[in-house]
């Protein structure tokens, strides 16, 4: 529509009521597949999952946080935490990592002024480490994607980098001393990641889409048997405890009815109203007179997919519904679509992060934090667009 014309407030209206329906259908589907994973992830909590994970990285963490004396709780809470958050179990993360926000205030010298360790802890929590983004995937099957799962590992790609850019801005600016434990383990990961990506690029399309669907394939069924063998070892009861989750599941489903619905409302009528096709438009000018500069003819086709990244580090909520709204709008298998997908399960909600944790132990100098970790964000976001191409063309 052009603005001025008559033909607009129609439009608007259709968009507001189809929208409004859409966002009912979409939870309603995402339903089943939600209360499935959380009843699985419950399994494996119970199982003692996280508790693994604690005992594997623990000692690459405790190099992270020298100010944490060895006994001290904190640390044992911060490795759990982050187990959680690899798993994508927001449920037991959130309260686990308030437990050591608090532990870490209590040796914090200063109390109003964030320590080192609180800060790298934030920091490396708005970076995004969730692994196992099921509910993306989920809505990626509402959206009828031919494979779902493509994003998988592009994901943590791209939420690699994320991450390692938030812990590297840390570590040099806290001068924490660099071990062979530290060292090795930041190289495994560096060398694994770049790996995949040399490895991926170098296929053609059709081989990169079988391959990247096997193994995606392979580590999630391998991660849902792990729970569930887990279960069976620990000699719980794996039924019951299924149980208790799938219904934390069908709750958290219903619960994201109010965010989706409002956000693709909003962005409809955005939408509708030719406001945001002139947003697009400046930042495709914007860009392509900057990057015009190096290259003949960018490719322009991945703005589309900016918004979600950029609505991201303000509203978890509202960047997932921009995502669902791009896969709408562009399709679920377009670039944009992609693109959104990618960006939401690597970058975080930093600015609600930060608030959370900080005001719960009531911490108003904040120092560097809030600028690591937007830093962390965009790193995410300018992987997230490079491994989508990397990947999907």
């Amino acid at each position: 529509p052009e603005f001025g014309g008559h033909d607009i407030f129609p439009l608007i209206m259709t968009a507001l009521f189809e929208t409004a329906e859409t966002a009912f259908k979409l939870v309603l589907g995402l339903v089943s597949i939600m209360t499935l994973w959380m009843g699985l992830l419950k399994v494996g909590e119970d199982g003692g999952v996280i508790r693994s994970i604690a005992r594997f990285t623990g000692p690459f963490l405790r190099r992270l946080f020298p100010e944490i004396p060895p006994d001290h709780p904190a640390m044992g809470q911060i490795v759990m935490n982050f187990s959680a958050n690899v798993l994508g179990m927001d449920n037991a993360a959130t309260p686990l990592g308030l437990k050591a926000m608090t532990s870490l205030q209590e040796i914090n010298p200063e109390k109003d002024r964030a320590s080192n360790a609180q800060i790298m802890f934030l920091v490396l929590n708005s970076s995004s480490l969730t692994l196992f983004p099921m509910t993306i995937i989920a809505l990626r099957g509402t959206e009828k994607a031919a494979n779902p799962t493509d994003v998988f590992i592009p994901i943590i790609i791209a939420t690699f980098f994320s991450t390692l850019t938030g812990l590297l801005l840390c570590t040099f600016r806290q001068r924490i001393r660099w071990d062979f434990v530290l060292l090795s383990g930041i190289f495994l990961l560096s060398g694994l990641v770049a790996f995949m990506i040399w490895h991926f690029a170098s296929l053609a399309q059709d081989q990169l889409n079988w391959q990247s669907k096997l193994i995606t394939a392979i580590l999630i069924l391998g991660l849902i048997a792990w729970f569930i063998a887990r279960g069976f070892l620990a000699r719980i009861n794996v039924f019951d405890s299924f149980l208790a989750g799938a219904k934390d599941g069908f709750g958290f489903t219903l619960k994201l009815l109010p965010y989706i619905l409002g956000i693709l409302v909003a962005v409809a009528v955005f939408r509708a109203s030719g406001c945001m096709d002139a947003v697009l438009w400046a930042i495709e000018k914007s860009y392509v007179a900057i990057a015009g500069i190096f290259v003949e003819h960018p490719r322009t086709d991945f703005i589309p997919g900016l918004p979600t990244g950029l609505l991201k580090p303000l509203s978890g909520g509202g960047a997932r519904g921009l995502m669902v709204e791009t896969m709408i709008h562009y399709g679920a298998d377009s670039i944009p679509g992609r693109l959104s997908c990618i960006i939401q399960g690597s970058t975080e909600t930093t600015f609600y992060v930060l608030a959370v944790y900080f005001g719960s132990v009531g911490i108003t100098k904040t120092r560097y934090t809030l600028g690591y970790g937007l830093l962390a964000d965009l790193a995410g976001l300018i992987a997230a667009i490079f491994v989508t191409y990397v990947f999907f063309g």
